[in-house]
Order: structure tokens, then sequence, then C-alpha cells
């Protein structure tokens, strides 16, 4: 893939983290593709309907606003009574291998029309209008955590790269929403965060000189604000009733609030 004249690192962070994952699936076999991951009994067909119904989406906010606005209004009239999974399996017809040859198709076509873009481009969305460079870490980040489904279920190491920045960035961005979604009130402080990068690199977030304070891994940090690991189940030291708390809920996602796996519940399978 081309670098020249690229604007939006995120764009071509969410194109090499579907790689990532495509590289595990583009062998699998097609009576493999109903296995049940420990994400909610979703099927390996499942997780790569779900990320290629909103590649798709997010795509269409970009080449056709008008389209969109229809599309998300007509998809905001049937999502109570079908519910969400069910319009996203009854768009995405294929499944198996033809699935994975659509979904690789799509995000390799749709990565140089986002890199080229201003990251502060303004986008239209089911909810509130996102930049280009949000839309796209969110594009990524969901295609690391129901990746990482997929990677446990094969039993797997999913890839490790500097490029989870994008999601730790989420995850400490969303510390206020995270409480809100929960019904809870957002502390004034964010608790001071220190975590190592896979390049063993230090990135530091929140607020420092306080009792409130994570530091450990960043991929388990990653891990914990997607929900694909408990954080009974990483290395993590939380230190703090602020930092505690917020490790129990936290949601980098949008829609509603969510429980985190159990402890013991999501691993990579032996």
């Amino acid at each position: 893939m081309s670098t020249e004249a690229i604007t939006l690192q995120q764009a071509t962070d969410f194109h090499d983290e579907s790689e990532a994952l495509a590289k595990l699936l583009e062998a699998l076999p097609a009576g493999q593709w109903d296995q049940t991951t420990q994400f909610k009994g979703w099927t390996i067909n499942d997780v790569i309907t779900h990320l290629h119904f909103w590649n798709k989406a997010a795509d269409l906010s970009l080449r056709s606003p008008k389209e969109f606005r229809a599309y998300v209004t007509s998809l905001m009239r049937e999502i109570p009574t079908r519910g969400m999974r069910a319009i996203e399996n009854a768009e995405i017809a294929e499944r198996g291998p033809d699935l994975f040859d659509a979904w690789r198709t799509l995000y390799r076509d749709m990565a140089p029309r986002w890199q080229a873009l201003d990251p502060k481009a303004r986008l239209q969305w089911a909810g509130p209008e996102m930049s280009a460079r949000s839309m796209m870490t969110a594009r990524q980040m969901e295609t690391w955590a129901h990746g990482q489904e997929v990677f446990d279920l094969l039993g797997a190491q999913q890839p490790k790269s500097d490029r989870v920045r994008n999601i730790v960035v989420l995850g400490v961005n969303t510390f206020g929403w995270s409480h809100k979604v929960h019904g809870q009130d957002v502390p004034d402080q964010v608790p001071a965060i220190s975590l190592t990068a896979p390049s063993g690199a230090i990135w530091q977030f929140g607020d420092d000189g306080q009792d409130n304070a994570i530091t450990g891994d960043a991929i388990e940090f990653a891990q914990v604000v997607t929900q694909t690991r408990n954080i009974a189940d990483t290395s993590l030291t939380v230190t703090g009733e602020i930092a505690n708390g917020w490790m129990q809920i936290a949601q980098c996602f949008a829609g509603p609030p969510e429980t985190p796996p159990a402890k013991g519940t999501r691993f990579t399978a032996p």
C-alpha cells in the first residue's frame, strides 16, 4: 500500500489491523466458520459479518452522505423490532470464505479513500457526527476487539503493534462516557496512567499527583477498555478508588451499558 500523501494515519492503522485478522482467517476452511467464540455466543461468521456491515456503513457516510442519511433513518426504524444482529445477518448474505473475500475486498478498497482525508473532516454517523480520525479509530478498535475473540478461539496470539495507541487513547478519552453510560457521576480527575507500549515506549495520560493510578501493559489496558478481558485477568496495577471503579466499568465503545466479561471467561485457547 502506497504511503504517499497520507494525512490520516488511523486509516492506515485500520487497514493494518484488518490485515492482521485476515492473515489468521485466510486459510480457515468453510466448515470452521460457525465455531462459537467466547463473546456472547457469536460465531466467526457473526464477527466478520458485524465488521463488514459497519465498514460498509462508515464508507457510505464518506461516499454518499445523502444515501447514508436515508439508510440510517431506515435502520433506526427497524432496530427496535428486528434487532441489530438480525439486520446485520440479513444484509450481509455471504458466509465463510465468501464473507472473508467481501470483507477484505472492501477494507482494502476503502482504506486509501480514508487515508487522503483531513483528520478533522466531519462525517455523518448513526449518532452524532464524527471526525474522520474518530471514525477510523472506531473501525480499528472494533476490528481489534472483535478480532480478539477470533484469535482466542483459534488459539493464536494477536500480533502486538504500537498502533494499539489509538485504542488506548480512545479508552482514556471515554473515561467520562464509561461513567455516564453506567449512570455514575464522572470523577473530577482521570487517574494517572503509565503504560508500556509493545515497542517498549512509555505512554502517559491522566492527571499526575494523585492517589489513583494505573500502570502496566498497554495491550492489557486496551483489552480492559474494549471489554475483551476482565481487569482481574490482567497484570495491570490499579490503585485508588476512582481507578479501580473505572476498570470495573470501562467501555470505550458506544451503545448501552455493557458488563465486562467475568473473570476467567475470556482467554486464548490452548
